[in-house]
């Protein structure tokens, strides 16, 4: 079973999340949210969904237009495209309510929809994102944010940091240590027996050698020297500019970026809504889209739910691979 939390109720969530249940499947998905919030949008989507009030050790329906839920209780509106902050207690107890059934082992991973950060900080709740709220709950000392389609995966050394943060937050222990869970989780999650990783610059041109920035001689190109060392198939820092070309994507299984917009928007060129924001290090599986809440078209009917789609099927393969 994986457990779906379809994220922000005044945004496309709940679109996609209606979308899929819509369609014939085959993964048993339970969803953790309101359910008069996803029935009102049903209603102005013009859907005949069934709703089935799941309670703990049923089976979980495949039938096509029903949606087994398990209910928490949102108090704010139900409007599309209309944020409000008195959602966001309901939100995040449905995302704590899922995560805490990964832990204890009630389902074998977990999809997310999109939320919007902005929101629950207005409520007065810090949040960086799922991903640090995921290592956060999960009582971890560090994940790692990797998105990931057909042709290629993009890991982060940092994630949602403004621009002028990055320097600092690179160090020496935090990008060894991402890496090392990179490595394991290619051979655990992916089966990849011997994963190949290049590495990108910091800096335009991977610092010209100290001339255009010292990251890459004093943090990222040791990284990389002690663990080619150990035996991993890691590169230098490359330039960043030339690394996301076929003939060097070719011969990896994974980038490692230095930060968020470095890598993302390359790897979304080459097929938005098809990529999985994946959460590497946790004790689950754990998938998501790999966009935001879209307010403006939420409950349009113009949302696709292509990446919903593909996360789940990412997270059921995953969750396959693990099983004896």
């Amino acid at each position: 079973m994986l457990v779906l939390t379809p994220g922000e109720p005044a945004g496309i969530g709940l679109d996609i999340t209606l979308d899929y249940f819509m369609r014939p499947r085959d993964t048993g998905v339970l969803v953790v949210s309101d359910v008069d919030h996803l029935r009102a949008r049903a209603r102005v989507l013009g859907l005949g969904m069934r709703f089935k009030t799941f309670e703990p050790g049923q089976a979980l329906t495949l039938a096509a237009a029903e949606m087994p839920v398990l209910h928490t209780s949102f108090s704010g509106g139900q409007k599309a495209g209309e944020l409000d902050a008195a959602n966001v207690s309901g939100l995040l107890s449905a995302l704590d309510r899922s995560i805490a059934g990964c832990l204890n082992g009630e389902y074998q991973g977990l999809v997310t929809g999109p939320m919007q950060k902005s929101i629950v900080n207005d409520a007065g709740i810090p949040f960086r994102g799922h991903t640090e709220y995921l290592a956060q709950k999960s009582g971890v000392a560090d994940v790692v944010m990797m998105l990931a389609n057909r042709k290629m995966r993009v890991a982060l050394a940092t994630t949602h940091l403004p621009l002028h943060a990055v320097p600092a937050n690179l160090t020496v222990e935090r990008l060894e240590r991402r890496l090392r869970i990179l490595f394991a989780e290619l051979k655990h999650r992916f089966g990849i027996n011997q994963p190949r990783v290049l590495v990108a610059g910091l800096n335009p041109h991977a610092g010209e050698g100290g001339h255009l920035g010292q990251e890459e001689v004093s943090v990222i190109g040791p990284v990389c020297a002690r663990l080619r060392q150990e035996g991993l198939d890691v590169s230098d820092p490359l330039p960043a500019d030339t690394l996301f070309t076929k003939r060097y994507l070719a011969q990896c299984d994974a980038v490692m970026a230095m930060y968020h917009d470095q890598g993302l928007p390359v790897l979304k060129y080459s097929g938005f809504g098809e990529a999985v924001n994946i959460t590497l290090g946790l004790p689950f599986v754990r998938t998501s889209v790999d966009h935001g809440t879209a307010l403006d078209i939420a409950g349009t009917g113009e949302a696709d739910a292509s990446s919903l789609i593909a996360a789940i099927a990412a997270a059921r393969d995953m969750t396959t691979r693990e099983s004896p």
